[in-house]
């Protein structure tokens, strides 16, 4: 099966900066990057036909048409956890391949920051907020020392690896003016960073919530080029729900992520990817921690098993490297506004293939991926999403 391979293509995309964006409300942010994409497309608002709107924390899809008054149109409200963002792409791209509607628009935001809560508003906790809780950093630290003992590699290798990772990742950072971090954070100091995961996860080894909002507007690969001429199209859009099992499987190592290597596995077949880390121009990935990114380079068959760690520490996925990673600088850097990053993802490539990178900008960017990840290394949603230059 093709699913909707070719049939789907981007013609604008916008985003706003992310960060703490305290002086700026849910609205401007919606139309901010609505205002992006629809300058990018050469477009109004009234010629989309309905709209896909994802977020964590806004409940209805009236967050998004009290805002931009879109005439009884209609709006799906899309939750899916820290995939969120590239289910909701992926749903108005299945509304267009459907034939239903000709342009659509997936616009994936929250705005993180100003809640007066301290980590996710959802959790369980008490009243002042300070009841241990298994969250992130807890659960995915657990890679570190399976994925150390596995292949018998050193802590001290381990710790330089997951260093090289938040280096990279804020370096690029840097160079993005739409970045929560834009700032060269020097590999001492992040070597030196206070552990909060003793002894596994550092503060540098955490990306950050944030504020931020992205969007995208789909047509059909047939009349794509009726609005621009150089479109985006989607390869392959998938995703995969756990069934929560994981945890309780003795085969279960805590060195992959499974559900990632089932939606990867048939993306890359949609696509017609056989061999990623030569195909591949460039990869955004779900770097929630610095060991995630290194499992997931496994994971998404970059690098061989076993050996993500040393190409980390060689520079294969640096700006500069064989195949670059989390260009804009990820998570890590970029900052993670749960409903908006799937989409956000996208964005990078959609800017890469049209020269519009900046100071980040790479050589010849004909196919990118998206992948997203929520929940835990063992019981999660994963997404992956595939985007090229090129029919066929």
């Amino acid at each position: 099966m093709s699913g909707i391979t070719d049939k789907v293509a981007i013609i604008g995309m916008g985003c706003t900066k992310f960060g703490e964006r305290f002086d700026t409300s849910r609205e401007d942010l919606i139309l901010e990057a609505i205002q992006e994409a629809l300058e990018d497309a050469h477009m109004e608002l009234k010629d989309i036909d309905a709209f896909w709107f994802g977020s964590f924390y806004e409940m209805h899809g009236t967050s998004l048409s009290s805002v931009i008054k879109s005439d009884f149109k209609p709006v799906t409200r899309i939750e899916n956890n820290c995939c969120t963002g590239s289910d909701t792409l992926r749903n108005a791209a299945y509304a267009v391949a459907s034939g239903e509607y000709k342009v659509v628009m997936a616009i994936g935001m929250d705005k993180l920051k100003d809640h007066g809560y301290s980590g996710n508003p959802f959790g369980h906790t008490y009243r002042d907020n300070t009841e241990p809780s298994f969250g992130g950093p807890a659960s995915f630290s657990l890679l570190v020392p399976a994925y150390a003992n596995k292949y018998n590699v050193a802590y001290e290798d381990m710790r330089e690896a997951m260093a090289c990772v938040s280096y990279k990742n804020h370096y690029n950072g840097s160079l993005n003016p739409k970045a929560l971090y834009r700032k060269e954070i020097p590999m001492e100091q992040i070597r030196k960073s206070p552990m909060i995961c003793e002894p596994y996860l550092t503060i540098m080894d955490c990306s950050g919530v944030s504020d931020g909002c992205a969007c995208a507007i789909l047509t059909s690969t047939e009349d794509a080029k009726k609005y621009r001429p150089d479109p985006m199209y989607i390869k392959a859009a998938e995703i995969v729900a756990s069934s929560g099992t994981g945890l309780y499987e003795t085969s279960y190592d805590y060195t992959t992520v499974l559900e990632t290597e089932a939606a990867v596995t048939r993306a890359y077949k949609k696509a017609g990817i056989t061999n990623p880390a030569e195909q591949l121009d460039l990869v955004e990935l779900h770097d929630c921690f610095t060991i995630t990114e290194i499992v997931l380079y496994e994971t998404l068959g970059l690098s061989e098993r076993g050996q993500g760690w040393r190409d980390s520490i060689e520079g294969k996925y640096a700006l500069t490297g064989k195949l670059p990673v989390n260009t804009d600088g990820g998570l890590k850097a970029m900052g993670h506004p749960v409903g908006a990053s799937g989409i956000r993802m996208v964005y990078e490539s959609w800017l890469q293939y049209h020269q519009k990178a900046g100071k980040r900008q790479l050589e010849n960017v004909r196919l990118g991926m998206a992948h997203c990840l929520g929940g835990k290394p063992w019981n999660n949603v994963s997404s992956v999403i595939i985007v090229g230059a090129d029919l066929g």
